[in-house]
């Protein structure tokens, strides 16, 4: 340990300065289109969002142009245009012109100027958007058409421009929002989104959709195009199996604070193919040449089809004099090609509370590999265990909140259940004796998570009841070590991984407020307006009453402090961080916190071990948001940033709902889809389970769990450490449910639905990147190597027919992969 914690130390280098390498982009200026004001510098300036709402004023260094953090493109930023000057386009139809000849690209940029040219060819297009409404997602299809009359569309999507409580991270973050009165200080957002566009293909006019008739509208801040011929490389003889036309053009490099072996930095370098034929055979490698620096672990591209855009990870030691210039070199064959960058810091800095500092954290590469997590909900809730059933169920966890918030709250109607099942003078706390874990086995537990297939798990230390169950210190003594099984249920649950599952990651779900304890009474609050939303969750931070008699209810365990945050809150993540061990801080409902410290320190201590982990959005603090963290959602493409679904087995309760019946539990097969297509847009599957109070689990839960793993296992390539496509997610028309994902290796086709073979033929109209020698077979299916197969077709329309009996298609169910291995 210590000579890991040396090493590490050996290569922390200075003060990061930021991400500064240049793509080449032309940014649009689309400002004769702007119907909206969306920036103001003083509350009711402006009006967003049609309620008097709207973002501060950009940061200086953001305007007039802003460059992504995340994909390197430069927009046409203006930002703040002055008073009564609108800034941003709500969409609703309208057409954008691409120009024959391309606009100048922005002074910053260290490529030469294109103006005045014949129009270069256009690899993608990005834009800066954003959703008004909160708790809603915009999107909307937007079209693309090229000289030749057809077209392509791609969804632009948007999260809501401000969350509750920061859920969301967009590509820019503002520290607060105006409100048509004053200053709300939860973050607002905007959001970053690329499209892919048909190779070869000249663009003419992006037509936005339409979404001003109601509900969430699409806002578009910015639009900048991603052009270049890229070099022609290697030493192919064009035939469309080589690499001699393979337009290799490098987007951006981003120097991350990831690391593959302690001191070796991960770089990643953006990659397209803007040419005419794949990047095949011996591929690619894929270095960076600097001063103080050196590439200890080049990256490697077997594939790259044009159209197409993958980053590669390379691993550099040392570090920078500052921000100075690097050159990646790209090998192919006999070939080679530089590509300077300017301004690029290279080196593994430490880590503090400062949020610009803390932004540069991401999700590690394991947890993106993993995919597949199990979440647990258990605590003295599995008691009541009840939530009513589908259509009328309400999270069973909250049991005690919406019991106490009746009518206003309680669509289930806890209230009448509480008092025929237990009377009018029962208080929650009376749970606790009741809470026995008499039946929990943590081996048997850690076994079904990894017969599922899981990667990692997630056990509920803390909700928001302020039940514990791990060793709380002198914090409080509301836990299981002092009440109801009197053990450390969280400990135990963990050594028996680290004893019998030692490749399971290991997370804690912690909430940050507690409802009902006095302590948390200065930084309480109400997720929406009471006066008008008299429904609206809550963390009141006082007292419960009973319901029927209105005597106030215990907190039984309550050990009274001076400040929650630095009292309560802050120790027991500490605790959770260091003598757990946690991989995984999967943080809820975020509000008043001390993220910013912890996080820093954590980091910190992580790194010296040798150790990569993750924070999720929830927090209370955008900039330290590893990935999101959507609940029971999906979505219909994919999304760069790393994000995780959480849904439950039970139709819509993460604790245990006795009211729901056995055939009402995720099933096999719909775990299997959901979990594809999940992994098919970049994201992870965390699956909830909810164990009753003797922690045992539904029978259906394991069966079904069992079930899917066995699937999983064996098509485990097709999930596990592999990404997204970045020219399309789906096909989901003529009568198909596919998804894509692929490795470095090898390329998946999945079919949701059983594929359906038109004389002994199945289609697949996408174009995919496959060639002339590769191997293609029915993942996991004996007799199904090496596959007839041919492409017809040309461009997008390219359509790969196999030929495969239906007796193999029967061998399988759920899903069935069709791989396309690399030759």
């Amino acid at each position: 340990m210590a000579s890991r914690k040396l090493l590490s130390l050996l290569y922390v280098c200075g003060h990061h300065t930021g991400f500064s390498a240049y793509a080449r982009s032309i940014p649009l200026d689309i400002s004769n289109l702007f119907n909206n004001k969306g920036f103001g510098t003083y509350p009711g300036e402006a009006s967003f969002d049609t309620l008097g709402q709207s973002y501060p004023a950009p940061a200086a260094a953001h305007t007039p142009y802003y460059t992504s953090s995340t994909t390197g493109i430069t927009y046409s930023f203006p930002g703040y245009t002055g008073t009564g000057k609108a800034d941003n386009v709500i969409c609703a139809g309208q057409t954008i012109s691409i120009p024959s000849h391309l606009p100048q690209s922005p002074p910053q940029s260290s490529y030469p100027s294109s103006a005045g040219q014949e129009q270069e060819q256009i690899f993608s297009i990005s834009f800066l958007l954003s959703g008004d409404v909160e708790f809603a997602t915009a999107t909307g299809n937007a079209t693309f058409r090229y000289s030749d009359n057809t077209t392509s569309t791609h969804e632009l999507r948007s999260l809501d421009w401000f969350s509750w409580l920061t859920l969301n991270r967009g590509e820019i973050i503002f520290p607060y929002r105006y409100t048509n009165e004053g200053i709300n200080w939860n973050t607002s957002h905007v959001f970053e989104r690329t499209a892919p566009l048909l190779p070869g293909k000249t663009l003419r006019e992006v037509e936005l959709p339409d979404t001003d008739g109601g509900g969430a509208r699409l806002h578009v801040f910015a639009v900048a195009l991603e052009v270049g011929d890229g070099g022609e490389i290697g030493d192919g003889d064009g035939s469309g199996s080589g690499s001699g036309n393979a337009g290799v053009m490098v987007q951006s490099v981003r120097p991350t604070q990831k690391w593959f072996k302690a001191g070796e930095q991960v770089v990643e370098v953006t990659v397209n193919n803007a040419g005419a034929e794949c990047l095949a055979g011996l591929g690619a490698e894929i270095s960076i040449i600097g001063d103080g620096f050196n590439t200890t672990t080049p990256a490697r591209l077997k594939r790259l089809c044009p159209g197409d855009q993958r980053v590669v990870k390379i691993g550099v030691t040392g570090c920078s004099d500052g921000a100075n210039d690097v050159d990646v070199v790209i090998g192919v064959g006999t070939g080679r090609q530089v590509v300077k960058f300017s301004d690029v810091e290279i080196g593994l800095t430490d880590w503090t509370p400062d949020l610009d500092n803390l932004a540069r954290h991401e999700a590690p590469d394991w947890f993106d590999g993993a995919k597949f997590g199990i979440f647990i909900h258990w605590g003295v809730y599995a008691v009541t265990g009840w939530g009513n059933s589908t259509p009328h169920e309400s999270y069973a966890e909250w049991f005690w909140w919406y019991s106490t918030h009746h009518p206003q709250a309680d669509p289930s109607d806890f209230y009448d259940y509480r008092l025929r099942t237990y009377g009018p003078d029962w208080a929650y706390d009376d749970t606790f004796p009741h809470f026995t874990a008499s039946q929990f086995d943590p081996k048997e537990w850690v076994d079904l998570f990894a017969d599922a297939g899981a990667q990692y798990f997630v056990l509920t230390s803390k909700h928001h009841d302020g039940f514990a169950l791990f060793d709380t210190g002198a914090t409080t003594n509301r836990s299981s070590l002092h009440y109801g099984p009197e053990r450390d249920l969280l400990r135990e649950l963990f050594d028996a991984a680290a004893t019998y599952q030692p490749s399971l990651r290991r997370g804690t779900y912690f909430s940050l407020p507690e409802w009902y304890n006095p302590d948390f009474g200065p930084y309480g609050f109400d997720q929406l307006p009471a006066a008008t939303n008299p429904g609206t969750n809550s963390w009141p931070g006082v007292p419960a009453r009973n319901p029927y008699t209105n005597a106030i209810e215990p907190y039984t365990g309550r050990v009274p402090v001076n400040d929650f945050l630095e009292d309560v809150m802050l120790p027991q993540m500490q605790i959770l961080a260091t003598e757990y061990e946690t991989d995984i801080m999967w943080c809820d409902i975020g509000a008043a916190n001390a993220t910013a410290g912890f996080a820093a320190q954590w980091w910190n201590a992580t790194r010296a071990a040798d150790r990569q982990v993750a924070i999720n959005s929830r927090c209370g603090l955008a900039q330290a948001a590893d990935f999101d963290t959507p609940e029971y959602a999906t979505f219909a493409s994919a999304q760069a940033r790393k994000w995780e679904s959480s849904m439950g087995m039970d139709p819509y309760s993460y604790g245990y709902n006795s009211a729901t019946p056995d055939d009402a539990y995720m099933n096999a097969s719909t775990l299997i889809q959901t979990l594809v297509d999940v992994v098919s847009k970049n994201g992870n599957l965390l699956l909830d389970i909810g164990p009753r109070a003797d922690g045992t689990i539904v029978q259906a839960e394991i069966d079904n769990l069992r079930e899917a793993g066995r699937w999983i296992q064996s098509h485990g390539e097709a999930i596990f450490n592999t990404t997204y496509w970045f020219v399309q997610s789906e096909i989901v028309d003529q009568g198909l449910d596919v998804r894509f994902t692929q490795t470095e290796d090898a390329f998946y086709v999945l079919f949701l639905d059983k594929p359906v073979s038109e004389n002994g033929v199945v289609s697949v109209p996408a174009p995919l990147p496959i060639l002339k020698g590769d191997e293609v077979s029915l993942l996991a299916v004996s007799g199904s190597e090496n596959l007839p197969w041919e492409v017809i077709g040309e461009g997008n329309q390219k359509v790969l027919r196999l030929e495969v009996d239906d007796a193999l298609l029967d061998k399988d169910e759920y899903c069935w992969v069709f791989k396309i291995k690399y030759m």
